[in-house]
């Protein structure tokens, strides 16, 4: 098994469908490629023997590849998510247990044919962006030995990166699931709070915490989360996924705007290549048919500081504190540092900062209003090995200064390759959006892959093929004829429900317009033709997909909602007249539109 063999999800499908290898020969491969990169690399805590795996390649036996959506496929589980039978340490011996269940959502990967490999390495307790905190080693990065993975999912990126998985788990409090992916080349995917159960995962901030998945490329990662977002009763935390966030809701990018921090939020701590690549992923989005808006990011930045200055660090100190007390020597001294304040932190104050984070989540949310997306880089700058020996805390800090208020606002994020810095370093950026528009962000990131076309962590190409369908989010959108028109009598239906014009245009030259019988209010009837038809004035809103069901419902027969063409060929949801509505109705065609027939009368 060459040091290059394409582990991603529909290539390894491919080659076990063809019979070019299977389970056992590869998980076999990849288990020796480990055993000779771990010492340098210490990305494993615990590598499963073969008597381990066994199990695992058992149950794939007599079944065909096409008969598990993740037949064969090896993932690595970063120590402290459970896995049934092999200890879950957090990095920390002393603390260790031996799991008789595995995390749910360990189960639902085993479950659709998924192999684990191993416990992979981390910053302990999950405490850490750099991936040096870890009594098990310092993992280095994959591609420049002077500089750290990243962390504290630094084994679970490492794992995908050097190619001994397809896939990683990873956590998420302050950037974990993002910071190792923009250092190592990958897709990392921190999905809306309680989208992936973390039943089974060792509680940072129990409040806060998500799994991640560290994948080559963003369509993976869309693939990894349609199939594991699944509300989990053993999870108190979980949330049910909507259906406008679903598998179909990845595709292609239409227009969109996309919220960029103003230059005085900016922060690259010193790095003089971070902005020229911050600007070209701006330039990139413009391409992909996006428009930047510039934002004041301070209410975001304040919310980030709230993490470690204030009571979440208590949150922390529930899950490790009791060691600290009976053995402080078992935890590592940095770790010790970080925790310490917290025993001093009063109810007084966590309520304070709760209060504080509210006002600040109000704030980010009307900031966030309007737009479709956030860009920002997803590190200012990488920091060296040597820099965080001098000074860890603050070069950790700096890790976090784009990625700690994330889980806070109860945001979507996916972190994302875009360029390759002078040393040889990955970098890239991180896009984020409201709650439950994973698939969305991940379908602009799988484009923005595509356009630039980088090389995937191990060199591999890219190769991928354009979505088909466009891109949906958690927003709408609605092509009007008639009175709900700006300015006209019905617009505050829309308004109301908090929609946004989004553009003025026309119909495909299909289209027949009619002035119905009755009212008032005057309406108009959009009726497709096969010829005759002309090209109508219409607009485009949106709104959110929450309220389209009550928008439906008040609509009074003839008039409903299904699709419409556009002059550009686009199809959208708007309104259509049912025929037998036509009934003493007035063709209008001529006019070109309802406010031209309006303004004639």
């Amino acid at each position: 098994m060459s040091h290059e063999f394409d582990l991603r999800l529909d290539t390894l499908r491919a080659a076990y469908v063809d019979g070019r290898t299977n389970p056992r020969q590869l998980i076999e491969a990849l288990r020796a490629k480990a055993v000779a990169l771990n010492p340098e690399f210490k990305l494993f805590i615990h590598l499963l023997s073969p008597e381990e795996l066994e199990p695992y390649l058992a149950a794939l036996d007599g079944k065909a590849p096409n008969e598990l959506p993740l037949y064969g496929v090896p993932f690595a589980i970063k120590d402290n998510i459970d896995l049934a039978g092999i200890p879950t340490t957090a990095a920390c011996p002393a603390f260790a247990y031996v799991p008789e269940r595995s995390a749910t959502i360990v189960e639902q990967l085993i479950a659709l044919g998924a192999v684990p490999l191993g416990k992979s390495n981390l910053d302990q307790f999950a405490t850490g962006l750099n991936g040096t905190r870890s009594p098990y080693g310092a993992c280095r990065n994959s591609v420049h030995p002077d500089y750290p993975a990243g962390g504290s999912s630094s084994g679970s990126a490492l794992a995908v990166a050097l190619g001994l998985a397809s896939f990683a788990l990873g956590t998420d409090t302050a950037g974990s699931g993002r910071v190792p992916a923009a250092l190592n080349n990958l897709v990392g995917l921190k999905a809306t709070k309680g989208l992936i159960s973390t039943a089974g995962v060792v509680p940072a901030c129990r409040t806060l915490d998500c799994v991640t998945f560290f994948a080559a490329t963003a369509r993976e990662a869309s693939q990894l989360l349609a199939l594991t977002a699944r509300l989990d009763l053993r999870d108190d935390y979980s949330r049910a996924n909507p259906l406008w966030n679903d598998a179909s809701a990845f595709g292609a990018p239409r227009p969109f705007r996309f919220g960029v921090p103003r230059a005085q939020d900016l922060q690259f701590f010193g790095c003089s290549e971070g902005p020229l690549q911050f600007a070209a992923a701006v330039r990139q989005l413009e391409s992909l048919g996006g428009t930047p808006v510039e934002i004041d990011f301070s209410p975001f930045l304040e919310a980030a500081r709230l993490l470690y200055e204030g009571p979440w660090v208590a949150e922390r100190y529930s899950v490790a504190g009791e060691l600290l007390e009976t053995h402080p020597e078992a935890v590592l001294p940095v770790i010790r540092a970080v925790l310490a304040k917290a025993p001093g932190t009063t109810a007084v104050e966590a309520f304070r900062a709760q209060y504080r984070l509210q006002a600040l989540k109000a704030i980010c949310d009307r900031v966030m209003a309007g737009l479709d997306c956030v860009l920002t880089p997803t590190i200012g700058r990488p920091v060296s090995l040597a820099e965080l020996h001098a000074e860890p805390v603050l070069r950790n800090s700096e890790l976090g200064y784009y990625t700690n208020f994330m889980n806070l606002l109860d945001y979507a994020a996916v972190a994302v390759p875009t360029g390759v810095m002078a040393s040889g370093l990955p970098w890239g950026v991180t896009l984020f959006g409201r709650a439950f528009t994973d698939q969305y962000l991940l379908g602009l990131a799988d484009a923005m892959q595509r356009q630039h076309g980088l090389p995937l962590a191990g060199g591999r190409a890219l190769q991928l093929s354009a979505p088909t369908t466009p891109a949906r989010s958690d927003m709408a959108r609605v092509v009007v004829c008639g009175a709900h028109l700006a300015g006209l009598p019905l617009n505050w239906q829309l308004t109301q429900r908090g929609g946004r014009l989004l553009e003025a245009t026309r119909s495909a030259p299909s289209y027949k317009l009619y002035a119905l019988a009755g009212g008032p209010p005057l309406r108009p009837g959009m009726v497709r033709v096969a010829e005759g038809g002309a090209a109508i004035a219409v607009e485009v809103w949106e709104l959110p997909s929450h309220q389209l069901g009550s928008f439906l419902t008040g609509i009074p027969a003839p008039l409903g909602l299904g699709k419409v063409e556009l002059e550009d060929g686009r199809w959208e949801t708007g309104f259509i007249c049912e025929p037998y509505g036509l009934a003493g109705a007035e063709d209008i065609t001529a006019c070109g539109g309802w406010r031209a027939w309006l303004q004639a009368r």
